[in-house]
Parts: structure tokens; C-alpha cells; sequence
């Protein structure tokens, strides 16, 4: 069953934009939406993201050769560049919003794995059982990162042949609830992207940046996310 009654999509993978203005835009449509809405996007360079609490020093050494950012939801490192990122927005007015966010998260990758199984592919989601066996423990050395996030399935991630292909991190604030989630490994072409919005919600209308978004969130990248207090955070 679909989980939103409708739903706004917002095809911005025709312009590839910086990590910082990437991020910028997400947060700019968290505090703008009315309705739910999905943003697929591309960089404009290869890319790391990190998450809120990850370490600087974790990534430091990834500088020479990727876009830095580190994101406003959780998670650990992603690498982006050749795969489908998107971000979800649903609002605090939506009956969504109300779940919790494991329930969410897996009803958002049950439509993913459908979106991909309509292709015939064999796709699953990791169960608690798998997670243990999945999940790396953190060593002692540092110049090796533990949290990579395609090297950690945890619950409800989308697996196929054992082999973590999507994940994501969120963030609750009062305007609503931000998921920002990497597609990677697999045939990213034959509509993918709309067979999974469609999944999301039969009822789907295109949308386009406005200007309103596109200024918050150059504001945004300016004073946040491009800046080294935001990168070096922690």
C-alpha cells in the first residue's frame, strides 16, 4: 500500500550542483513543504557525505579527491557520484509524520525494493538477524573509517545477494521529517526513479526548484554547509 496520498516530485538531476548546495536544497524544502515530496539529484563532482555526528578526521583524507559535506541527518559515509541520491520530505501536518522513524524508513524501502523487483530483480531488506553478521566493529585505527555505510547494512536496509544497495539517515525537526537515502550498485536507468516515487504514492505530480528554494539554500550552503566550522563540526 502506498504511504502518502500524494506526492510532489522534484527531478533536479538535470543541473549536478556542489555537496554544500546539495544538502542546502534538502534543508531548504524540510522547512518549506506542504506536502511530501522526493528530490532526486547528482553532484557535481565525485563526493563524500558524513553524517552529523561522524568525525572530521575520519574523511580528512578524502579531501584531495572528493566534494566534503557533512550532512544534517545521521548515518555514516557515503560515496556519491554514480549513484541515485534522493531526499524525502514529509511534513509534521502529513499522517506520516506520526510513525516512527523505523517504520518509515522501512515502509520507504519497501516501495524501493518493489520499484526494483519490477524489474525482475531478486531484492530484499535486512532483518535484525543479518544486521550483527553485517555490522563491522570500530577499530582502533584511524586512518581506516569503520562507519563506510554501504560496508554496514543495518535493519530494513535494501539487500541484494547479501550486498547492501540502499540506505539512508534522518532527521526529526518541527517542520517535519528529512530522509536522505544513496541507490548505488545496481541499474540506476529504466525509470527507476519514477517507478519508486510511484511506489511511494499513486498520486505523483512533477515539480520544479523555485527561486524561493534555490536563494534559502545558496543562503544555507554559504553560512553552513560550504564552511569549515560546519565540515569540522566535530
Amino acid at each position: 500500500m502506498p504511504i502518502f496520498a500524494e506526492l510532489q516530485v522534484n527531478n533536479d538531476d538535470a543541473a549536478p550542483r556542489s555537496a554544500a548546495m546539495n544538502m542546502a536544497i534538502d534543508e531548504a524544502l524540510l522547512e518549506t513543504a506542504k506536502a511530501p515530496s522526493i528530490r532526486f539529484y547528482r553532484w557535481n563532482s565525485p563526493a563524500l557525505s558524513f553524517g552529523y555526528f561522524g568525525k572530521f578526521a575520519d574523511v580528512a583524507h578524502y579531501a584531495a579527491a572528493r566534494d566534503l559535506v557533512r550532512r544534517w541527518t545521521g548515518g555514516g559515509i557515503v560515496f556519491h557520484g554514480d549513484d541515485l541520491t534522493y531526499s524525502m520530505v514529509i511534513p509534521s501536518g502529513d499522517p506520516a509524520f506520526d510513525e516512527s522513524s523505523i517504520s518509515i524508513y522501512e515502509k520507504v524501502h519497501c516501495a524501493l525494493r518493489n520499484a526494483l523487483a519490477a524489474n525482475g530483480t531478486r531484492v530484499e531488506l535486512a532483518v535484525m538477524g543479518r544486521d550483527a553478521a553485517l555490522r563491522r566493529p570500530r577499530t582502533a585505527q584511524r586512518a581506516v573509517p569503520t562507519n563506510i555505510c554501504f560496508a554496514n547494512a543495518v535493519r530494513a536496509d535494501v539487500m541484494i545477494d547479501g550486498r547492501k544497495i540502499a540506505g539512508a539517515a534522518q532527521r526529526r525537526a518541527p517542520a517535519g521529517l528529512l530522509q536522505q537515502g544513496s541507490i548505488q550498485g545496481v541499474d540506476l536507468g529504466n525509470g527507476l526513479a519514477e517507478r519508486f516515487a510511484q511506489a511511494l504514492s499513486t498520486n505523483c505530480s512533477e515539480r520544479t526548484m523555485n527561486k524561493e528554494i534555490l536563494n534559502r539554500a545558496r543562503a544555507l550552503a554559504d553560512q553552513k554547509y560550504a564552511t569549515q566550522g560546519w565540515l569540522r563540526k566535530r
